[in-house]
């Protein structure tokens, strides 16, 4: 049995794939451990399988329809049989020992979840694209890093969440808090699962020595548009009814409501901002709708460990208003 699975979801990324899949062929990984690679399609009409047959020791998992990322990687973390599993974007080229240095950084700590790679920018390797990700008690997330030189981000430390775009995650912690949420559909699954792992007493990390190059926003388009904003800002809401208590939401609500309305302006300069109302709409009937994911429960077993958690996201504030 190999050491790691790398999970590729993949919808319409025939432009990206092939250079995606030949950064981790054996001979330029040079990798000490052996691991599998399993594309999961998400129902694509280009010919990104077609591109995947050509790969024989690569696995193709074709789904007829298109369900979004977070049940993409679960069929691929499912199918896996490998302690841990690496997922990555079909728009992003490992550097050599990126699958090396993401398995030596989680393999000797038990409570480690996931360990985030340094994703730099598609055409400025020297800027960061995402060092992990981070959240505040405004109810605003932001990649760590984004836009600054990697040099800044060069020690290995605990970090809120990984950033699902290129991250590796212990697979038996699946089992104890559950698979990514599909409610989701995209963006904020990975903190939604990163933070279920620190109630439930596991760390995330990240490692500065796995390196990838990402394109990003590859299968949504602009960094700002309708369909992401819809989308992150309604998981925004769902995010928080899964994982704060009671107690919490109450005593951050007037930072949370602080946070939507700056939020609100922003978009709407960006003429988006019926769309990001729209998007909170859509987080709350996300909460109390059909399908939806389970709310931690034993928050009052676990109190030491949620005032921590309340500390770190109301110093991570500061971490966001500076970078954003």
């Amino acid at each position: 049995m190999n050491k790691v699975t790398i999970v590729i979801p993949n919808y319409n990324g025939e432009k990206w794939l092939k250079g995606c899949l030949d950064s981790l062929r054996p001979q330029v990984q040079n990798s000490a451990i052996t691991y599998d690679i399993i594309v999961v399609d998400d129902a694509s009409t280009d010919k990104s399988r077609e591109i995947v047959a050509g790969y024989r020791d690569i696995r193709l998992i074709a789904l007829e329809k298109n369900g979004g990322f977070s049940r993409a990687v679960n069929a691929g973390i499912k199918a896996s049989d490998s302690p841990y599993v690496i997922l990555l974007n079909n728009d992003t080229k490992a550097r050599p020992g990126f699958v090396q240095s993401l398995y030596n950084a989680i393999k000797n700590d038990n409570k480690c979840f996931s360990v985030s790679a340094s994703m730099r920018m598609w055409d400025d390797e020297e800027l960061l694209d995402s060092a992990g990700d981070i959240y505040c008690a405004l109810g605003w997330s932001r990649s760590r890093g984004k836009g600054r030189h990697h040099g800044r981000y060069d020690r290995s430390c605990k970090i809120f969440s990984s950033c699902a775009g290129a991250a590796i995650y212990r697979k038996e912690v699946f089992d104890i808090i559950g698979y990514f949420d599909p409610v989701h559909f995209m963006y904020l699954e990975d903190l939604d699962i990163c933070w279920r792992a620190a109630l439930a007493g596991f760390n995330n990390k990240y490692d500065p020595n796995a390196v990838v190059l990402h394109y990003g926003s590859a299968s949504t388009g602009s960094k700002y548009n309708s369909r992401k904003v819809i989308y992150s800002a309604s998981n925004n809401i769902y995010v928080l009814y899964k994982n704060m208590s009671a107690i919490q939401l109450l005593l951050n609500l007037p930072l949370l409501i602080t946070g939507f309305i700056v939020k609100t302006a922003f978009f709407i300069r960006k003429g988006l901002g019926k769309d990001y109302i729209k998007g909170l709409a859509l987080g709350f009937k996300k909460c109390f709708g059909k399908g939806r994911g389970k709310r931690y429960k034993g928050f009052i077993k676990i109190i030491p460990r949620l005032a921590v958690l309340e500390l770190v996201l109301l110093r991570n504030i500061f971490y966001v208003l500076r970078d954003t």
